[in-house]
């Protein structure tokens, strides 16, 4: 391999890019897998993380009077970045939790759970003149998408925001919860 470099050194750009990308490719999934609570997957990441760092940098100190290796190096560091949060994004690790104001009080709940979302609802409201039903649903990242379609179709004036949830846990066995990912049962109470 050497020798196919030094034969030809423009070839050196591109493998550094490339080392650069998955470097912090896995550096960006390795930081957002440690906010949820993943240690030894982060440090298995971390492990080959390191490795491709230490190789892809050496090249590009130990060749400083070739300008176009740290342009590649600079430029796999940008790249790096979107891929790795773009990879993060496909595996969708971890909870949130769902906020929703219905302005329909007493409707969205009972729909949301008919459907198998677990539902904490409250009434409230914003003056005597306009009642709101307040809805708290923690969900898995990769069934979130589904669950707000599913909040506009059956509710189009709710409101909710969405926010990160580094653990959860359920309490008791109390509901049975529908998966998303298949037809059977997932049961509350795991830490998940």
């Amino acid at each position: 391999m050497m020798e196919l470099l030094v034969e030809y050194p423009y070839l050196l750009a591109p493998l550094i890019f490339l080392a650069r990308v998955a470097d912090v490719s896995l550096g960006t999934f390795r930081t957002i897998v440690i906010f949820r609570g993943h240690k030894f997957l982060a440090a298995f990441i971390g492990f080959f993380e390191i490795i491709i760092w230490l190789v892809a940098a050496a090249q590009v100190l130990t060749n400083l009077d070739q300008w176009y290796l740290a342009l590649a190096y600079a430029s796999g560091f940008a790249v790096g970045n979107y891929v790795g949060i773009s990879i993060e994004s496909r595996f969708a690790i971890g909870d949130e939790l769902i906020r929703c104001i219905s302005f329909n009080r007493d409707v969205l709940a009972g729909k949301l759970r008919k459907e198998g979302f677990k539902v904490v609802s409250s009434d409230g409201d914003m003056g005597e003149a306009y009642p709101v039903e307040l809805l708290f649903i923690i969900e898995k990242r990769r069934n979130v998408p589904s669950l707000i379609q599913l909040i506009k179709e059956l509710d189009q004036t709710a409101v909710y925001s969405v926010s990160d949830v580094k653990s959860v846990y359920e309490g008791p066995d109390l509901l049975p919860r529908r998966s998303f990912l298949g037809s059977g049962l997932i049961l509350p109470g795991k830490r998940r």
